[in-house]
């Protein structure tokens, strides 16, 4: 099979060949790097690339026998990592002039868990400096740039993972999810991504292991493939306190799940400034649910505290995280990681003591609100796409936001209620540039998430439209 072949197999059907012999680990590690060469010039989305690490994981999987036949298993397919996770021998650099040349010793514990799953790393993403900020650009790579339009972004933090997915350079990748850092570029690129439940996916190292605002999460062109590559990252592990056991049947398995019966839409949270026709495209794909039986009803639960809430304990947590680098290199820090920092470092403990009440109020009037309904679905971004010398959306219409943060209120929102979210590439603009509906489960809902995106995929039919070259929109 040729390279151009190759590239266009999803992940699932990768694997499937690689099962039967068919193909083998070296060909798509061969495949995905003749990608990469003749288009990431164009895109900036893998700087640091591991391919002979990669190729040689790709000979010990063809020659060893397999260690654990009852364990999700990728049968040797390569995959790129988000550059905020370690990866044993490769310059990892957080998107950070701080850790321009550093070189951990070892993985980050997701890593380990996809490569001991068959898995093989071929390249670090790029990703804004500690995933700060929802367009990709850093001091140590520069800028990565839209497929669709490499005039625009692609959006962030988790934007070099997406940007490799969309053009065919990867089947799978990692992302990373604070507020938005996975469902906006997999909005923006066209691709699917998973914010899971935190503890769906154990974390290590990291500064909290108690935070529940960040998490770790698959990356696909289709909903069958992030369900595939679940399967490999959950799980418990003793370094995550907060972790817990992959369920009993698998994600993949999961996608014939029942359909969900009562769906709320809602474009804008019911206080959000939306771009009309982002607004139109999700509405558009949200009624179609009615084709698989659902009623399709206009409602959200009351989140319009969200801003306050989010803003208060992201400070503290960039306090938590960075705070000790501001001391020592506030220099090498961009404005905004110093904003964010001295932010959490100015909070009172009766700030972050109202955001923590307030965010457990928060909770429970979403949690009855899915005693209704089953699925919550919006926009995944409030836009689409932008310049990408743009740092943030400043505006949307007569709506001025104050910070690179708050424009992300449809994602963080959600971030609030620990529930599991997904983009899900529903439709294009008239400049045809990507949109995403954000799917919404109740915590712990993932199987029923992935089945009933899996439903809606199948109606809406983007995943043809990928790989695409840099800049043809097709």
């Amino acid at each position: 099979m040729a390279d151009n072949e190759l590239i266009r197999l999803t992940a699932s059907e990768a694997v499937a060949a690689l099962a039967t012999g068919d193909i083998t680990p070296l060909d798509l590690v061969d495949a995905a790097a003749a990608r990469i060469e003749a288009v990431d010039g164009a895109l900036n989305a893998l700087p640091t690339l591991c391919l002979d690490r990669g190729r040689d994981h790709a000979r010990r999987i063809m020659t060893e026998a397999r260690r654990d036949a009852a364990s999700p298993w990728l049968g040797g397919l390569p995959m790129v990592v988000k550059d905020l996770s370690d990866v044993a021998g490769v310059r990892t650099t957080y998107g950070s002039p701080i850790y321009a040349e550093f070189v951990p010793s070892r993985s980050n514990v997701l890593v380990e868990r996809l490569e001991a799953s068959g898995a093989i790393v071929i390249a670090k993403s790029n990703t804004p400096e500690f995933g700060a900020g929802a367009n990709t650009f850093n001091e140590v790579f520069g800028k990565t740039r839209n497929p669709w339009n490499t005039a625009m972004t692609c959006g962030g933090s988790s934007g070099g993972s997406a940007v490799a997915l969309a053009a065919g350079m990867a089947w799978l990748a990692t992302g990373s999810d604070l507020g938005g850092s996975l469902r906006t570029p997999a909005s923006f690129c066209g691709v699917v991504g998973l914010r899971p439940s935190p503890g769906r996916i154990a974390r290590w190292p990291t500064t909290d292991p108690f935070d529940t605002l960040g998490v770790q999460g698959p990356m696909a062109r289709t909903v069958r493939d992030v369900a595939l590559m679940l399967d490999a990252m959950a799980g418990q592990h003793g370094a995550d306190p907060l972790s817990r056991p992959a369920p009993d049947r698998s994600f993949s398995d999961s996608l014939d799940g029942p359909a969900p019966r009562r769906v709320a839409y809602s474009a804008d949270l019911g206080y959000l400034p939306v771009d009309p026709e982002v607004a139109s495209v999700c509405r558009a794909a949200a009624q179609r649910l009615e084709e698989t039986g659902a009623i399709v009803e206009e409602a959200c639960p009351d989140l319009t505290d969200a801003p306050k809430i989010f803003q208060t304990l992201r400070a503290a947590n960039f306090a938590t995280s960075l705070g000790e680098h501001l001391k020592a290199r506030r220099d090498m820090l961009k404005p905004d990681v110093v904003w964010n920092v001295e932010k959490g470092l100015a909070l009172s403990a009766d700030e972050i003591s109202q955001a923590r009440r307030a965010r457990a109020q928060l909770y429970e009037r979403t949690a009855s609100f899915f005693r209704t309904y089953d699925l919550l679905l919006t926009p995944a971004a409030l836009v689409p796409p932008f310049d990408v010398d743009q740092r943030y959306v400043e505006r949307v219409g007569d709506h001025v936001f104050e910070n690179y943060v708050d424009w992300l209120a449809i994602t963080f929102a959600i971030t609030l209620t620990s529930c599991p979210a997904l983009s899900l590439p529903c439709g294009r603009t008239d400049a045809g540039l990507p949109v995403g509906l954000q799917m919404v489960a109740p915590v712990w809902g993932e199987q029923a998430l992935l089945a009933a995106a899996h439903r809606l995929e199948s109606l809406f039919d983007q995943s043809r439209l990928l790989p695409i070259d840099p800049g043809s929109g097709r």
